[in-house]
């Protein structure tokens, strides 16, 4: 009887720690670039069942094998693309393909695939309450004009004789459709790893890793969009409803096992 204490016991905590994240996908569903994530539980202490006779214990028949506790396994990231929607927001980017941002945070360069930047007091193109948007070369981006232009690598564009103050010299190029000569004031800085199982994932979408980042040398950004999150809303709503079922059965059956060592520990005992 003791055992099942364990088997229930476990089952709750592994199902409260499968509701948080499951939780955590449904709160972020509205968070551009969020990758879902999934744990995945295993078990723990496997013993084998053996028979044996009542009174001899010689040569005992292995029967199954059993475990006493489940447990939490790992947490993995689902790195699936996510859609795509059209905001027609002048800092609005979007990576189709591999890759992340690079942001220059407080803690150090971070990475994410959230390209919903905006600018602050002094010009520079950030991701709100994180850092700085990195440029090729790793400098800030720095955009003090909004008639800017963003080609499909990523590249910042201003028309010749705009207000602006490129990082570096810029670059003359022919614009499009005869709109006149314009020069690159940057680009965005997109990176990519071997391994993404190495990847440690942060708040608001955040990455941070020990690796060395790869530079993407032809990214494809879509600019004035953003990619919304990889998270299904029936997936998801299905996996809680479950793991609220299993985690109420295993209270309910708890309190039954609670009950009958009651009744053991008093009623029996007298007899």
């Amino acid at each position: 009887m003791y055992q099942g204490f364990y088997n229930l016991a476990s089952g709750m905590l592994t199902q409260s720690r499968n509701l948080n994240v499951i939780s955590n996908n449904m709160v972020n569903i509205q968070t551009a670039g969020y990758k879902r994530d999934k744990m995945v539980s295993t078990t723990f202490q496997e013993e084998m069942l053996y028979r044996t006779g009542k009174r001899y214990k010689d040569n005992p028949e292995p029967m199954a094998t059993t475990s006493k506790i489940r447990a939490a396994d790992q947490t993995y990231v689902n790195y699936e693309q996510g859609s795509f929607d059209q905001t027609e927001g002048i800092y609005d980017f979007a990576l189709a393909g591999k890759g992340f941002f690079c942001i220059d945070t407080p803690q150090g360069i971070r990475y994410t695939r959230n390209g919903s930047f905006s600018v602050d007091d002094e010009g520079y193109l950030t991701l709100n309450g994180m850092g700085r948007v990195q440029g090729t070369g790793g400098q800030p981006i720095l955009i003090d004009s909004e008639e800017f232009s963003v080609d499909g690598q990523g590249r910042i564009t201003l028309p010749q004789g705009a207000l602006g103050n490129p990082a570096g010299e810029g670059t003359e190029e022919d614009g499009e459709e005869g709109s006149g000569a314009v020069r690159e004031i940057a680009a965005l800085r997109v990176v990519d790893f071997d391994d993404y199982e190495q990847l440690h994932k942060e708040d608001y979408g955040m990455f941070s890793t020990n690796q060395a980042p790869a530079e993407v040398e032809r990214p494809e950004i879509l600019w004035k969009s953003l990619e919304r999150s990889n998270v299904d809303m029936v997936e998801e709503m299905t996996s809680m409803m479950s793991s609220q079922r299993a985690l109420q059965s295993a209270a309910q059956v708890l309190k039954m096992y609670d009950q009958i060592m009651s009744k053991a520990a008093t009623d029996v005992g007298r007899l």
